[in-house]
């Protein structure tokens, strides 16, 4: 299943994947990873460039900075994350972030990602998430950290994405306690599907995305194991997984194709199917 995968990725994923893969699965170094991810870093301290496949251009936006965080987590690198929250302070002194922001606005990007500057519970539960894997101490976490608190007790209307974000940050934010108290809220909540395109769902392990995760209370062991077992029949002959959502333009599709196919990997290497 590696090595299917590993040819997959060397015939069509970016440099970066190839990286973080190889780091994941070849003894690759975690330094080339931060290499590959800091060419997509702008002068301001965000990033840019299509680092998050769906958000072209060169203005650093949410998407990419999210993007940068979760691969600075992955190979343990959180003196990365100083720019990024310089540039968040900057951008988004409130501790609320938005999809998209106006920067943006003359760039390609894909029909779902707004540029309004609204900022949300999606991004800033993510980023958060992110941040606080990474052992950050920072004000404008603090600041982040009590609007996705503030967010979270009150919701009860949501979709899938916003859900998800909500359980990375639960997993992740200090307080274990209160994490699991609103864990046990989210569960009784049926998210909205509205507007979604046929066939995009989101999947039990993408809300519980490792064995300690509190979402994997929202599921039967039962679900989550027929879950796992449907990924790991995923592969396809190429060797590379598919993504649950429409590609917007032609080059994308490998793009997120190859970060399903390492974060499908991970995901069964947490739980045990895969060594």
């Amino acid at each position: 299943m590696i090595e299917q995968a590993r040819n997959f990725l060397w015939l069509n994923a970016r440099t970066l994947e190839q990286r973080w893969f190889e780091h994941a699965f070849g003894g690759g170094k975690a330094e080339h990873v931060v290499q590959a991810v800091l060419a997509y870093r702008n002068d301001d301290g965000g990033y840019g460039y299509g680092l998050e496949p769906d958000h072209r251009g060169p203005t650093s936006q949410p998407l990419h900075a999210l993007r940068a965080l979760q691969l600075f987590v992955e190979v343990n690198a959180p003196e990365q994350a100083e720019s990024i929250l310089n540039w968040l302070t900057e951008t988004c002194p409130d501790g609320s972030v938005p999809f998209g922001m106006s920067t943006s606005k003359d760039h390609p990007k894909a029909p779902w990602v707004a540029a309004d500057d609204q900022g949300g519970l999606l991004l800033t539960a993510q980023i958060a998430a992110a941040l606080h894997a990474l052992h950050t101490s920072h004000p404008w976490l603090d600041k982040a950290t009590d609007y996705c608190w503030q967010e979270i007790e009150k919701l009860e209307n949501t979709h899938p994405y916003e859900l998800r974000a909500a359980a990375m940050f639960l997993d992740e934010v200090p307080d274990r306690s209160r994490a699991e108290l609103a864990a046990e809220k989210l569960k009784h909540l049926k998210p909205s599907t509205e507007g979604y395109a046929d066939g995009e769902a989101l999947e039990p392990h993408t809300y519980a995305q490792k064995p300690t995760s509190l979402a994997c209370g929202w599921f039967t062991e039962k679900e989550l194991t027929e879950d796992l077992d449907e990924l790991q029949r995923g592969q396809q002959e190429d060797g590379g997984w598919n993504f649950g959502f429409p590609a917007f333009t032609p080059i994308v599709d490998f793009e997120w194709r190859s970060i399903a196919t390492v974060d499908a990997l991970l995901t069964l290497r947490r739980y045990g199917r895969i060594s």
